[in-house]
């Protein structure tokens, strides 16, 4: 006979988040103390508000609405923005718990990155950034593709432009110099 085990948010010592809508629900003490707010000034505000720009919460949306699934596990790594304006990598693991629509109830894991976030990745517009951490964790043009919603084709020159770029001459060295890059 096995016993299931329930804990609340505040017990977990990581940052979790629970949300509905990407709007945040509840969190935790570890949550709050990354992003530097006070938890009154999380609950109930959208995700948004922890985005660099409008629009990598919109395209991170959009890639979650395709790969989070009902019971799922899925994650990414991304830019994000603390209160005072720092902007630093983080992983982000989630799972839903609606078939449905992966937004109705999910909850998500942040384990915040040593990479470093330079100026000349914040140069980088929001997809580039998201082509650049793909390629950094080993996928392949077409399993970039089908995460992200693009062409094969398009992903190629997106990896192209970028290595272009940064002046690099293939992936190996585009991942290199983006594990690389000192603090801005």
């Amino acid at each position: 006979m096995t016993t299931a085990l329930h804990f609340a948010l505040a017990d977990i010592p990581v940052p979790m988040v629970y949300a509905t809508h990407r709007i945040i629900r509840d969190c935790n003490t570890e949550f709050t103390d990354l992003f530097g707010y006070r938890r009154e000034e999380l609950v109930e505000a959208s995700f948004s508000r922890l985005y660099p720009a409008i629009a990598d919460f919109v395209r991170t949306g959009e890639m979650w609405r395709h790969h989070l699934p009902g019971g799922a596990v899925y994650y990414d790594e991304r830019i994000m923005a603390a209160a005072d304006g720092r902007r630093f990598w983080c992983r982000v693991n989630g799972r839903s718990q609606d078939a449905g629509d992966p937004f109705a109830a999910a909850l998500y894991c942040f384990e915040p990155m040593s990479r470093p976030v330079s100026e000349t990745t914040l140069k980088l517009t929001g997809r580039q950034r998201q082509i650049l951490t793909l390629v950094a964790q080993g996928k392949t043009n077409a399993a970039i593709a089908q995460e992200v919603g693009l062409s094969h084709r398009t992903v190629e020159a997106h990896r192209l432009r970028l290595a272009r770029s940064v002046g690099v001459s293939n992936s190996a060295e585009l991942v290199a110099w983006f594990l690389s890059q000192p603090a801005g």
